[in-house]
């Protein structure tokens, strides 16, 4: 006897339909599963037999194949234990065959034949409606997840022998209806918390604006880490279009929250700097992301920057420049998006007291030096906006005049956005930080006064032809801010002034 039926892996960030076919034969009793599976898919024949006979259902001895296609995908993960469950009890009989073809499963089965939750639903239900499979059946506490899909009907199950008895219709379930959201936190720090560093808030306030990235140097206590984890704060609201790629990454990796819903905030990552390449950038055998994609749309901060490994650091020059990752393995080539912003902190020397007024560095010149040059050129040609902090005045610390709040800082961020997105739509782009060279020549005109101001840094800062675009960008950001159609010399003055940073010099 032969079955089909549908279930769903992930590729990179996106669902793919996975037909699953059974055959049931005379032979030697087996259990073989074909179609390119991994160490978990080919562990499913056992948790699928065992699940069975604990559910009640006793199976004749025959050979059973299973076939996973398409057979070049490589399969991963523990979702398909339930399509193939359903596809060897549709062989044998005890499900409709024409009603498991018009169904999606997805699900980890346990010994017990109950259902367990897996990661990647979202994707999954974006495949089935894709597909043209609108009655998608799940393990519950998964349904809310799915339910983010519109024209689609979830189906929430908590055992193999209910499923069964569901599709035989001698059991009716009523679809998954989605439960109370869980409003929304404060966020944990807010710009009002910081007391001075008014020239660090408003290349901050830039680097939102514009989806620039940026690096601090300062001693410890300057307010490097705080000022980093303030910056969502002050980031325009997702739209639904970038809150659902954000949802389908943390889907991917189980980082979703118990209810299941739509991620509403820019994500703000902040890994150890002993983290690996692969944590970082994503990869493995079958690739995943890393911490990289899992800031897509939202924020990377990578503090204590020469402290992280050379090489990982390193890596980040693509994903910086082309605003997504392209990883290649013998299994085919898996493409995740990364289009952040990217904070980094570090101190200007080992000590972390090199150029401070109080404090006295004890590093020697050579050690200063070597410790900066941690952070190659290249990367560094990559980051718009540079700032040096020191030390806030006792006065900035104990006054009581109220600092600008995060709330009042995004409604200036949001305003330029829109401008940014009125003049880009055309072109698919949403930030001045997407810019190409082509579209920079195009969109922004420098008058004659600008020009000379940047002819003069261009050979007195030794730029390149990127930081020469950058700065560009940098400018055209804070003439939106100012919502000036028009590029000054004011603003080139102000994008130049906070690229004149040299870390060889802890400065």
């Amino acid at each position: 006897m032969f079955a089909k039926t549908y279930g769903a892996a992930t590729a990179s960030i996106d669902g793919v339909l996975i037909e699953v076919e059974a055959d049931i034969c005379q032979g030697l009793p087996g259990f073989n599963i074909v179609g390119l599976p991994d160490t978990a898919v080919r562990e499913a024949k056992e948790r699928v037999k065992t699940a069975i006979k604990n559910s009640g259902i006793k199976l004749a001895p025959r050979r059973i194949t299973i076939n996973l296609a398409p057979a070049n995908l490589k399969k991963d993960g523990c979702g398909l234990d339930l399509p193939i469950a359903v596809a060897v009890l549709a062989a044998y009989g005890f499900i409709p065959q024409n009603i498991c073809r018009s169904f999606l499963f997805a699900g980890e089965l346990s010994f017990e034949g109950k259902l367990r939750t897996i990661s990647g639903i979202l994707p999954m239900a974006i495949c089935a409606q894709q597909n043209g499979l609108q009655k998608f059946i799940l393990p519950q506490g998964n349904e809310n997840e799915a339910l983010l899909v519109k024209d689609i009907e979830v189906f929430a199950i908590t055992s193999l022998a209910e499923l069964v008895e569901f599709l035989n219709k001698r059991r009716k379930f009523s679809p998954a209806t989605r439960t109370k959201e869980i409003s929304s936190l404060p966020y944990a720090c807010d710009f009002s918390d910081v007391q001075g560093q008014f020239a660090a808030k408003r290349a901050l306030e830039i680097a939102a604006a514009g989806s620039h990235n940026v690096i601090m140097c300062g001693p410890p206590g300057t307010g490097k880490t705080m000022l980093a984890k303030c910056l969502p704060s002050i980031l325009p609201r997702l739209s639904p279009k970038e809150a659902l790629e954000v949802t389908k990454i943390y889907s991917i990796c189980g980082l979703l929250p118990k209810n299941g819903g739509l991620i509403e905030r820019r994500p703000f990552r902040q890994p150890h700097h002993t983290i690996s390449s692969a944590g970082l950038i994503g990869g493995g055998t079958n690739p995943h992301p890393g911490e990289v994609t899992l800031s897509h749309n939202g924020v990377l901060f990578l503090d204590e920057l020469p402290e992280f490994g050379r090489k990982t650091i390193e890596l980040l020059r693509q994903p910086l420049e082309d605003r997504q990752i392209t990883i290649t393995r013998a299994g085919g080539t898996f493409t995740f998006p990364s289009e952040l912003i990217l904070i980094c902190a570090y101190n200007p020397c080992p000590c972390g007291f090199f150029g401070d007024l109080q404090k006295s560095c004890t590093c020697t010149e050579r050690e200063r030096r070597n410790y900066a040059r941690r952070i190659s050129g290249p990367l560094l040609d990559r980051i718009d906006l540079r700032i040096n902090l020191s030390r806030p005045a006792y006065g900035d610390l104990c006054t009581e005049k109220k600092a600008e709040t995060s709330a009042q800082i995004r409604k200036r961020v949001e305003a330029a956005r829109k401008i940014q997105q009125k003049r880009l739509s055309a072109y698919n782009l949403c930030c001045n930080a997407q810019l190409t060279h082509k579209l920079i020549k195009k969109l922004c005109f420098l008058d004659e006064a600008s020009q000379k101001i940047m002819q003069t840094a261009f050979t007195t800062m030794n730029l390149s032809a990127r930081s020469y675009d950058r700065i560009i960008k940098v400018a055209r950001t804070i003439a939106d801010l100012k919502e000036c159609e028009n590029i000054l010399s004011e603003h080139i003055a102000e994008a130049i002034h906070f690229r004149n940073f040299s870390p060889a010099e802890g400065q």
